[in-house]
């Protein structure tokens, strides 16, 4: 028997409507880039907080932190909006 894999695809509704598949443990930017989605970005390390998104409630820094694990199977993100970025 072939081994399973821990990667589960995970379907991702997007603020503009769009819906997409990743897997989860993939990079919030990577996964966004790949649907067509802009997050704003400025410091990259996670302390500016210009990509910061609602992911099911919860508030994520997109540039430091990966697609979790859903039970759902579905994640739906929400893009914060600062006039400063």
């Amino acid at each position: 028997m072939p081994p399973r894999s821990n990667t589960r695809s995970l379907t991702i509704h997007w603020p503009d409507g769009r819906t997409t598949s990743v897997e989860a443990g993939t990079p919030w930017l990577l996964a966004a880039r790949q649907a067509g989605v802009t997050i704003p970005t400025g410091c990259l390390g996670g302390s500016c907080g210009a990509c910061e998104i609602e992911v099911n409630g919860r508030m994520v820094r997109a540039c430091i932190a990966a697609v979790p694990p859903s039970r759902s199977g579905t994640l739906t993100v929400e893009l914060a909006s600062d006039p400063y970025w």
